[in-house]
């Protein structure tokens, strides 16, 4: 083990990668029953047990790849937010058919693989300059913040009268007990302190930040089953009955519903078969596409560079060298066959999480995080139950903590300069606030090429750079058409 993860070269043990991965997984547990929630609404109607299978055997796949041949401390399973576009803007927007749907996320990772293959991908990522990357780490740690601020349900949202519509069409579901959308008159709040769930929150905050404090190795891991366990006694942690459950033999055979769906009549079978829909496809393959990719190149630059997982030495290798030499080459390799894998499976885009900072802070350094977090992911199929009592008032700490410490990067962003400070701004906030690392990356390149262009910089942005930006702005008009 030693010798195929090289623990004592960058630093670690075996007891402190086994934590790690521990933690990464109970940070983002919560997809195995998120996601097949969302797949498996009135309007896509894709089989919950099937997806719930599909999701865990997207992430382990993709996961144990990442650290089996990336030697990276980073974990895979379904995105959130490119699920919901899968649900909500490519089924219940443009009406396509999940099997559909389906098919065109395995396209995207087949592009994925293409470009990560010809080099496109770190042509990318050398572009990118050093400001930005500073900031997209900072912003990063304002992101998963957020999300940890969110899980835990300190936020309310006041929405003004009038100024809100159902999410999805009414003539599929009920607006009345699925999601809305409100415009920019919504006004975010601070919850009263008077539900259990509120409390255990702020109780796991405090202990984590106290056990952070103290140095106290495992802080993290120890506040989410310390929290967990509190929250049994105030009814949040709850304990589901025998008998309640669905058998395995159940999940396994309505796994064979979506199993290879993309290429049946329904899908590969209809998709092509319209000539009239076909630039709608195309559009939103590269829609797909985009997202994804600058959503794992955000999450390699903003926790790899900072913790030292992508050191100097691996990027010269992965600017220099010729095939998979280095290790950043590899795990955006591990990260595109996983989109393709889970879409033949039975679910949405697969992606690196940016919920692997909390295994990374909690001292994960090498594959062998990753091999642990994949392989609860298989236990997790059996024990679906217990992995579920784990409530977000446990996790949403850890996912805090790593937000305030992922915030050391913006000290490398010169704010005084309205050059650096412009681009990072929008870098950060459009992350946190649009709840989408790609949509952040797309703000601080946009704004970076606008400023430099005002300032007769031009040879500054690097063509990489230019083509990226006018990319992003193609995929915001294509997403308005399309709507």
């Amino acid at each position: 083990m030693e010798k195929f993860f090289k623990l004592k070269q960058h630093g670690t043990t075996v007891s402190r990668e086994i934590i790690a991965g521990a933690t990464t997984f109970f940070a983002m547990a919560y997809i195995i029953f998120v996601n097949p929630a969302m797949l498996s609404q009135n309007g896509v109607l894709m089989p919950f047990n099937a997806v719930f299978l599909a999701t865990i055997i997207a992430a382990v796949v993709g996961t144990l790849v990442m650290g089996l041949f990336a030697n990276v401390p980073y974990a895979q399973a379904p995105g959130m937010g490119l699920n919901a576009f899968f649900v909500y803007t490519v089924c219940f927007g443009l009406g396509f058919k999940w099997q559909e749907a389906l098919l065109m996320v395995f396209i995207c990772g087949m592009i994925n693989i293409l470009i990560t293959v010809t080099k496109l991908r770190k042509l990318i990522i050398k572009s990118i300059p050093a400001s930005l990357q500073h900031a997209i780490g900072g912003g990063i740690g304002v992101f998963i913040a957020y999300i940890g601020v969110k899980s835990a349900g300190l936020l309310n949202f006041v929405a003004d009268p009038k100024t809100y519509v159902p999410a999805v069409p009414t003539d599929l579901i009920d607006p009345a007990t699925h999601g809305i959308i409100a415009n920019s008159a919504i006004v975010p709040g601070l919850v009263e302190f008077n539900k259990p769930g509120v409390l255990l929150a702020m109780i796991g905050i405090t202990l984590t930040f106290i056990l952070l404090v103290l140095k106290v190795k495992g802080a993290i891991f120890i506040s989410i089953i310390a929290t967990t366990v509190i929250g049994i006694p105030m009814g949040v942690t709850i304990i589901p009955e025998a008998g309640t459950t669905t058998g395995i033999g159940e999940v396994f055979s309505d796994l064979g519903q979506t199993f290879g769906a993309a290429f049946g009549k329904d899908g590969l079978g209809s998709l092509f078969g319209d000539a009239s829909r076909i630039p709608t496809v195309i559009m939103t393959i590269f829609a797909f596409s985009l997202s994804d990719t600058f959503d794992t190149i955000g999450t390699f630059i903003g926790t790899g560079r900072r913790s030292g997982i992508f050191d100097e030495a691996d990027e010269k290798a992965l600017q220099e060298g010729k095939g998979f030499k280095s290790k950043m080459d590899k795990a955006l390799f591990a990260d595109s066959i996983a989109t393709s894998l889970g879409a033949l499976f039975g679910t949405s885009n697969t992606t690196t999480y940016v919920e692997s900072a909390a295994g990374i802070e909690a001292g994960g350094r090498t594959g062998l995080t990753s091999v642990v977090t994949a392989l609860l992911f298989i236990v997790s199929i059996f024990l679906a139950p217990i992995v579920g009592i784990v409530p977000a008032q446990a996790t949403a700490p850890a996912l805090i903590a790593v937000g305030v410490l992922m915030l050391a990067s913006f000290k490398d962003v010169v704010w005084t300069d309205l050059e650096d400070a412009i681009p990072a701004f929008f870098a950060a906030i459009f992350m946190a606030f649009c709840y989408s690392i790609s949509y952040g990356i797309a703000g601080g390149f946009i704004f970076y090429c606008i400023i430099k262009s005002v300032r007769g910089k031009f040879k500054e942005i690097s063509p990489v750079l230019w083509v990226a930006a006018g990319m992003f702005l193609l995929n915001f008009i294509v997403l308005a058409v399309i709507k």
